[in-house]
């Protein structure tokens, strides 16, 4: 069969966790689950093409241009459950036009697939993993294997009844490296970047922790083999040219061994290549050494919050002198340390929200990512605001009947407004210290890094409205716009 697979551009939504130009600034990001079903599906025999749509910045007239030269038997795409409007809005544009069935996956399946599927435009669902799914639906599309038969599918019968079968679990070790041969690489980047060109990884599934606001949250540890991910690593380097990796685990450390595997194997092949990831603070220094001689530059630490008590009840399991020795020793081995914060974290005020900003300070933190605490769907904190308030708002968003608006959050005595004016009064106030910009202008490596940047701060500082909004205009801030040209041209004949 002939599958193309499309990752659409989105708009900023105010029941966000993230500020408008945090969003804006975010990056431009490979779409990695796309690339592994292109892979997978390849592998299975199929021709794929991948039409990243948001980086390219194409709109639906000129993404329906391509798919009309390339003519696939079915498209695909990636569901959000915050972007499903977004998302279903183009499928509804290209189904109307192609006349071809539409397969959709993401996280967003394993928690709402009927709702997903009511849609008259969605014909069939991967509920978890693409490994076995998307071969055996396509091999039931050409005939050769009936719908219930396939593992993890849900899609509607010849009745309309909307049906789901079981999936099977499977080894992230036998996944093929992501199709990044699909992918424009050269146009990559997030909003620490130093290197080009840039590309993220993920080299293993699930978390054994049990964070309140993490929906991995308790999900088997399934992990690729240092083998395997440092093959992808090479591949990265040779093939695509890539210099620079952020590692999107959910804790790249978790396993201390395995990570001490991965990263002496980095150094046996001599690769010189940039990489992040992000971690708990439990770590110790034998693995942060390990680490930094294999090229680790960043690490993203979960911190949260500033305060003991609210660590405690979002069972971080960690304590403030542990975070504090954690980070002291990644800037004493010369690797830069980043961290995550919640604002509106259960039990927070503003005497908490004071107190963080001043932990992350005392820290000094070469960035910091103030997050409005969100009861995301699979998450302990959703779970409890929809038994308190007897409505599943993720579950109306996708079924069409809810809007675009905050979400309660019954475990803090401040408001949405007091969070969202909180959370850009700890941006600002963080970032501008002039001891702040200064060592952040001198460790900048490049024109544009410090464009990307100096960009981001000033419209944090002026543009960032102090109580979130919708925002109908938003567009992604993309940097490599003369590139941007070049691959606009030729994607219709990737």
């Amino acid at each position: 069969m002939r599958l193309a697979l499309i990752f659409n551009p989105f708009k900023y939504k105010v029941h966000e966790e993230n500020l408008r130009i945090v969003q804006k600034y975010f990056g431009m990001f490979p779409p990695l689950s796309l690339s592994w079903v292109a892979s997978i599906a390849r592998q299975a025999g199929h021709k794929v093409t991948i039409i990243d749509a948001r980086t390219l910045n194409l709109t639906k007239e000129e993404v329906l241009e391509r798919l009309k030269l390339f003519k696939p038997e079915i498209i695909g795409f990636m569901m959000t459950t915050y972007m499903f409007p977004d998302t279903l809005e183009w499928i509804r544009f290209l189904k109307r036009e192609l006349k071809i069935p539409v397969m959709v996956g993401g996280y967003n399946l394993r928690i709402y697939p009927k709702e997903s599927l009511i849609h008259p435009e969605i014909d069939y669902g991967v509920i978890e993993q693409a490994l076995e799914t998307v071969p055996q639906l396509f091999s039931a599309l050409e005939g050769r294997m009936k719908l219930e038969n396939v593992a993890g599918l849900v899609y509607k019968d010849s009745q309309g009844n909307i049906k789901l079968t079981p999936p099977r679990p499977v080894r992230f070790e036998d996944f093929p490296n992501p199709a990044r041969d699909l992918l424009p690489n050269e146009l990559y980047a997030e909003f620490p970047t130093e290197r080009k060109n840039f590309t993220v990884m993920v080299t293993s599934l699930g978390c054994p922790y049990s964070c309140r606001f993490c929906e991995a949250g308790r999900t088997p540890y399934n992990p690729r083999s240092p083998k395997k991910v440092v093959e992808e690593i090479e591949e990265c380097y040779y093939k695509y040219g890539i210099r620079e990796i952020d590692i999107f685990d959910y804790d790249f450390t978790v396993d201390k061994e395995r990570v001490i595997s991965i990263c002496r194997e980095i150094k046996k092949k001599k690769l010189d290549i940039l990489w992040a990831c992000r971690s708990r603070v439990d770590i110790d220094k034998e693995l942060l050494q390990e680490m930094k001689e294999a090229g680790c530059g960043r690490i993203y630490y979960g911190i949260e919050s500033g305060s003991q008590k609210i660590l405690d009840r979002v069972n971080k399991g960690v304590t403030l002198e542990q975070i504090r020795k954690t980070v002291r020793l990644t800037k004493e081995l010369g690797m830069k340390a980043l961290g995550f914060f919640l604002i509106g974290a259960p039990g927070e005020t503003k005497k908490t929200v004071r107190k963080t900003l001043r932990f992350a300070k005392e820290l000094s933190l070469d960035y910091v990512q103030f997050s409005k605490c969100l009861a995301k769907p699979l998450t302990p904190l959703w779970r409890e605001l929809v038994e308190k308030t007897g409505q599943d708002y993720w579950k109306d968003w996708i079924l069409g009947e809810e809007v675009d608006r905050p979400l309660p959050r019954p475990w803090t005595e401040l408001s949405n407004e007091e969070i969202d004016r909180l959370t850009k009064w700890a941006y600002v106030s963080y970032h501008s210290r002039p001891s702040f910009l200064l060592k952040a202008v001198l460790k900048v490596r490049s024109f544009t890094e410090f464009k990307r940047k100096f960009l981001g701060f000033m419209e944090m500082v002026f543009a960032q409205e102090s109580i979130s909004k919708e925002d109908k205009d938003f567009v992604a801030y993309h940097e490599e716009k003369g590139r941007l040209d070049f691959y606009r041209k030729i994607a219709k004949f990737k």
